[in-house]
Formats: C-alpha cells, sequence, structure tokens
C-alpha cells in the first residue's frame, strides 16, 4: 500500500511530547534525524533525557562503558523506580482503574496507592526483608498486585510475578528459582463468567518455597486461611509516608522470566535505573502517554506488558486493571470497557482483533470510542488486513501502533511514534536510543529484504543479568553468541526505503525453502484470515533423507470439514497473498495449536518434535497453555 493509513496532523506534531523533548534537547522535531542523534551519541542522548524528567543530577559519566554486554551506564547514580511515581501523586483524577467481571468498577486514588504501598513495605521491613530479597506474587491483573511490586521496590528488594493461569509446577519454574522471603498471592480469579479456585495451588506452590517467611493473601473468594497474612491488614494505609530506598542504578528492580519451553525458564534481571529511563522514553515519548490519559494493556502478570503497563504511573496518567476476558460476555468486551472507562490509549493482540473481525464487530459503531487516542498491539505481527480492520472499524483517526520488543528488555525496539506515519502491517520506526538493524548471515546490513534483527550499541534497559549465572555465560549466548559484541534478538525483518519496519517472526522457526529464508508470520497473517481457520501453526522439518516437510496445521472453525475446496482455497489464498514457496507440502486438521503462556506459537518445540527430538526432552510441558496437546502431535511423527 503507497498510502498510510493514518497520518498525525500538524497540531498533533506540535503537541506531542516528543517535541516538546526535541526542542529541550536543542535538535530537530524531524524523527528519522532524531533519532539518528539518539543513537550516534547515546551518552548525549540518555543524558538529555535524565535532564528532561529532572531524575537528578548525574554525578558522572552517562555512559562509562560501551561495550556489549558489560555496558556501564550512570556509574554513581542513586535513585528508585518508585520516587518517580510518588511525584506524580493528584487528587483530581484516580490512580488506578480495577474493573472485572462480576464486580462494579471502583477506583483507588493516587493517595490510597502510596498509602497502601508504604504499609506494605512496612509490613515487609517488618518480616525482615531488605535490599535484595525477593518478594514474588502468584496474582491475577489486580491493583494489589501493582500495590505488592511498588512496596517491594520502594525497600530495595527484587519483585518477581507469574499470573494464577500458570499451575503451581509453572510458577515454581519461575519463582522457585528465586529463594524468595515473602509470597502475595490470591484464592483465585474470576474469567469468561467462571470463577477459579486457586487454593490448592497456592498451598503447592507455598510448600515447594521453604524460603518463605510469610503468605500474604488477597481474599477474593473466601476468607483469609489463619496461617496467612491478610492483605487488607498488612496493607492498610497509617500515619507514615512513603520513603524509598536509594539504590544504585543497576540495582535489581524485578526479575521477569523467559517462556521456559526448553528447560527452566531464564530468569531476566532488570535495574531501577535503565528501566526507568527506557520506560519514561516509551511511554512518554513514543506512546505520548501524560497526565490525561487512561492506559489499559490487556495483560497479565506473566507477561511484560503488565510492567510496560505499570509505568503509566511514572507520568501520572490513569492504567486500568482488568482481570476478566476481553471476549466475555461479548467478543467486543474490550471495546465496551475501552468506552465505558474513557481510555485513550488501550493495547491489545493480533489475535483479539481477528476474532472481533470474524465475529463481525463494529466497535466504532457500538461504543463511543471518541475518547480513544492509539491502539497499541503486540504479542505477534499485526497484518495489513487487521490494520485496516482497525482503520475501518475503530476510527481513521486512531493511531494503530504496533511494537515488537522483549521481556529481554522490558520494552520494545520498534513501534509507533506520534510523529510518524502508519503503514498497514508495518511498525512505524525505531524507538529513540535504539540502534536498529537488520543483518545477514555474514553480518552486513541488508534492506528491502529480510535479515537478522540487530542491536548494535547499548541500552540502559538490557538485562544487568541472569538469575544464576554468576559467569555471565548465558548471557552471552542468548544474545552475543552470533554476532560477538552485537544484540541479535532472534527476529526476522525488513527495514523498508521509507524506515518502516516489517516483522516476519522468529529467526530461530525459519522455514526455508529452496535455500529461501521465509518468515512464519507471513503464512498466518493470510491463512488466519480465512473465516474456515481458527488458528494455523507451520513448520519447516528438514528430513533424515535430506529432504524438507513444511506441513501447516489447522483448527477449523466450528462445524467446518477440511475438504479437496478447502484445501485448494488455503493454498490458493498462500500462494497469492504471500507467494507460491510459502505454500505447504501439507495441510493437516489439529485439535489446537499449543502455545507459550504468554500466547507465542511453539514453533520451535513442535519442529524438533517432528525431527526426531525425544519429546520429554523437547519442550517443558508446565511452560505450555494446552500440554495435553503436545501429545497429539506427537502422534502425526513421520517414522
Amino acid at each position: 500500500m503507497t498510502e498510510p493509513q493514518w497520518e498525525p496532523t500538524a497540531a498533533g506534531i506540535e503537541a506531542a511530547r516528543i517535541t516538546d523533548f526535541a526542542r529541550f534537547a536543542g535538535r530537530p522535531a524531524d524523527y528519522p534525524a532524531l533519532w539518528r542523534w539518539s543513537v550516534d551519541e547515546p551518552a548525549a542522548f540518555w543524558g538529555a533525557l535524565w535532564r528532561y524528567f529532572e531524575l537528578g543530577e548525574i554525578p558522572g559519566d552517562v555512559l562509562a562503558n560501551s561495550d556489549m554486554p558489560g555496558a556501564q551506564w550512570f556509574p554513581g547514580a542513586v535513585l528508585n523506580y518508585v520516587d518517580q511515581i510518588a511525584r506524580q501523586a493528584r487528587t483530581d483524577r484516580p490512580a488506578i482503574l480495577c474493573i472485572s467481571e462480576d464486580a462494579p468498577d471502583t477506583e483507588l486514588s493516587w493517595a490510597e496507592l502510596l498509602g497502601r504501598t508504604a504499609a506494605f513495605a512496612a509490613t515487609l521491613r517488618g518480616l525482615g526483608v531488605g535490599p535484595g530479597d525477593r518478594v514474588v506474587g502468584y496474582l491475577p491483573n489486580i491493583a494489589e498486585a501493582v500495590i505488592a511490586f511498588l512496596a517491594t521496590a520502594s525497600i530495595g528488594a527484587v519483585w518477581s510475578a507469574c499470573g494464577q493461569d500458570y499451575s503451581a509446577k509453572a510458577a515454581l519454574d519461575r519463582l522457585g528459582q528465586l529463594e524468595p522471603a515473602v509470597l502475595v498471592t490470591a484464592d483465585g480469579y474470576r474469567f469468561g463468567g467462571r470463577a477459579h479456585d486457586k487454593s490448592a495451588d497456592v498451598a503447592e506452590l507455598r510448600a515447594g518455597l521453604p524460603t518463605l517467611k510469610a503468605t500474604v493473601s488477597v481474599s477474593r473468594l473466601a476468607p483469609t486461611p489463619a496461617d496467612y497474612l491478610d492483605w487488607a491488614e498488612v496493607s492498610a494505609p497509617g500515619p507514615d509516608a512513603l520513603t524509598t530506598t536509594a539504590v544504585d542504578f543497576d540495582h535489581p528492580l524485578w526479575i521477569l522470566f523467559s517462556s521456559g519451553t526448553t528447560g527452566l525458564p531464564k530468569g531476566i534481571i532488570h535495574g531501577h535505573g535503565g528501566v526507568l529511563v527506557e520506560h519514561l522514553k516509551a511511554v512518554a515519548l513514543q506512546s505520548d502517554i501524560g497526565p490525561d490519559d487512561t492506559f489499559f494493556w490487556f495483560t497479565s502478570p506473566s507477561w511484560m506488558m503488565w510492567n510496560f503497563q505499570v509505568a503509566g504511573l511514572l507520568v501520572g496518567a490513569t492504567i486500568v486493571c482488568y482481570d476478566g476476558s476481553p471476549s466475555y460476555p461479548a467478543p467486543d468486551t474490550l471495546w465496551e470497557l475501552t468506552a465505558r472507562l474513557g481510555v485513550t490509549v488501550l493495547g491489545t493482540s493480533p489475535g483479539y482483533v481477528l476474532g472481533c473481525a470474524k465475529a463481525g464487530a463494529v466497535p466504532r459503531a457500538d461504543h463511543d470510542l471518541s475518547a480513544l487516542r492509539t491502539v497499541g498491539i503486540t504479542g505477534s505481527s499485526l497484518p495489513p488486513s487487521s490494520a485496516l480492520w482497525l482503520r475501518d472499524n475503530v476510527g481513521e483517526q486512531v493511531q494503530v501502533a504496533s511494537i515488537s520488543g522483549g521481556t529481554d528488555v522490558v520494552s520494545a525496539f520498534i513501534g509507533g511514534v506520534p510523529t510518524v506515519p502508519v503503514w498497514p502491517g508495518e511498525l512505524s520506526a525505531p524507538y529513540l536510543g535504539v540502534a536498529l538493524d537488520a543483518w545477514d548471515e555474514s553480518g552486513k546490513p541488508v534492506r528491502g529484504e529480510v535479515g537478522e534483527l540487530v542491536i548494535t550499541k547499548p541500552l540502559p534497559s538490557m538485562p544487568v543479568a541472569f538469575w544464576n549465572d554468576p559467569d555471565g555465560t548465558r548471557y552471552r549466548e542468548a544474545y552475543f553468541e552470533m554476532f560477538p559484541g552485537v544484540w541479535r534478538h532472534g527476529d526476522w525483518i525488513t527495514i523498508t526505503d521509507r524506515g518502516s519496519i516489517i516483522v516476519h517472526g522468529r529467526s530461530d522457526s525459519t522455514l526455508n525453502r529452496h535455500g529461501i529464508r521465509m518468515g512464519s508470520a507471513d503464512i498466518y497473517q493470510s491463512v488466519e484470515r480465512l473465516p474456515e481457520i481458527a488458528e494455523a501453526l507451520v513448520i519447516g522439518a528438514e528430513q533424515p533423507d535430506g529432504g524438507y516437510w513444511m506441513p501447516l496445521f489447522v483448527v477449523l472453525a466450528d462445524g467446518v470439514q477440511l475438504d479437496d475446496a478447502l484445501v485448494d482455497k488455503v493454498k490458493q489464498t498462500i500462494r497469492s497473498q504471500v507467494s507460491p514457496r510459502h505454500v505447504p507440502d501439507e495441510i493437516i486438521v489439529a485439535p489446537g495449536i499449543p502455545h507459550t503462556r504468554t500466547g507465542k506459537k511453539l514453533e520451535v518445540p513442535i519442529k524438533k518434535l517432528f525431527q526426531g527430538a525425544d519429546p520429554e526432552r523437547v519442550v517443558e510441558r508446565s511452560a505450555v497453555d494446552d500440554p495435553a496437546l503436545l501429545d497429539w502431535y506427537v502422534t502425526q511423527r513421520r517414522t
């Protein structure tokens, strides 16, 4: 498509926070020029950002060592992530909107947020928890999770969490590595019109954490057990104001986990300072979120987007905690919530957008979305057809801001910019400070063709370290093995001649037909638009005889049969919308597609299964949303 689907107005560009920052830094507001400065002079850029958000004195160099890994940012600086949130306290708007499926909407004021944070921080100190100790959560997406995190961070302790869709085993695989001092949990949650009692899982999790000094329970379905601390009591606001512990720039803030599909999940440690400056940049400058916004990303504490949404508090925005289903009681429930709450920036997934399109939803006709300014998209690639559906059915004035990054940096490398147009199926630009490139296998930049996503200069929010990786071996192997000194992320991208980026999927699950590398995302974007196909999974498996087998597994819509006509339709769709090379060798009906707990398709483990790997070793079952599906795929292997 030669025309953008959304363009900023002159008034919008003038009012954007990123324009104000450019003036402050003495740089042109033109985004490509601003980006080029930010990556050519990273110390100048990040120093200007620090001063723009008034984070205090810079005691020395901004970037004392630019090696990757091992970059040293803001040495000597002391701070606390929570201080920036406390500075935003106000009385005219709530801090958090608390929404659930079967209870009235409630508001949490800034005073109550900070008061409960202070009270729970005092509780933690009273339990002997101090800087560096771990506090873990097994919680739905509720305000109590935000408060528990802020209290933990305020005293210099380290936060980590799993959503309650994880089993006790899956949660232990992650949180059990950390030897936590305190567990904060809930007895259950409600989703899709049903109550999910998690008391047995909580008991199992608690039993598997021998280092616990206490378990704190949020009562959702039943009274708090006698041997647990009651959340309402230990977080009741008292007379004491919130006080924070100043920590070094790299002091651990939280530990996020990789998907853990092979072996134990990797614990990725991020520091107070790196997260703070990255999230201020991403939320305020790239997303233009500020004190007049209501920011709602449909997410879970298991996923980095939960951490990203909490960052809305850093700029004084109101955030939304919703622990229900986006599609209950109707497919367009997320849009109904957006209208009811006056959401200005909404975050969701390509899968949800596609589901709404297939259900025939027309949100702009059924709901008042006049407050909505931006729809953020992440989790996988948004196809052009879904981007145009958003334009036509949500609003042509609404910016579609697809982003791509990861748990690794708890932010995005690429995404929308309030001053840059949006083209369907493309991400508008690299984020400021992100020295992004696409390289071929020899390490040479490529344009207009598929290459490896690489980052050639350090970012402050790159991991401080991996948990239980004392010499950094696992960290180096994860990102720096292919191109020493350069971060290789594991995604295929194309940088277009206009500077936008197309994401093709994970490079470690690359399809390789006749020496041509292809991304799986291109196939999904064409096939999953068909009304007959609910979801699809494609792999490319090298065969012992030297052959290459590329099957497409499809989950059919209710009442649909895979007959010759549908096979021909699927193949013709791929042939015309992607390329003849992408047409699969075989189309196989599957009972479901297995995903990680954060919704990513298990392409690599399924490929390994079909190449003869031991099913017990190829994937950690507790990391899979429906482990029983793996058994079905094993039965489909060729002998």
